[in-house]
């Protein structure tokens, strides 16, 4: 299956979306945080580092469990940027 390409925006989203989690991680480290949430290490650095910019909802949902974080307040940072109205991505 070949993936379409991201957008700027979209990769913009997910270099957020790691920041994010960066700043929410504090002095943890990533391999406790990883472990809290159920993923591996690597995921979590690629999710980090923006590399994995589109992680599953689930995955999501257990770092922000492991970080304390609520779904509404990742959203609402992640989505702050939207360059659309009504909060989609625009397609081509």
């Amino acid at each position: 299956m070949v993936r379409t390409p991201l957008t700027p925006w979209e990769r913009e989203r997910g270099e957020r979306f790691g920041a994010l989690l960066r700043e929410a991680r504090g002095e943890r480290s990533m391999v406790e945080v990883a472990a809290a949430a159920g993923v591996s290490a690597e995921t979590l650095r690629k999710i980090e580092t923006g590399r994995a910019p589109t992680p599953a909802f689930f995955t999501i949902a257990a770092l922000a469990f492991a970080l304390g974080l609520s779904l509404d307040s990742l959203a609402t940072a992640v989505a702050a940027a939207d360059p659309t109205e009504d909060g989609r991505a625009l397609s081509a």
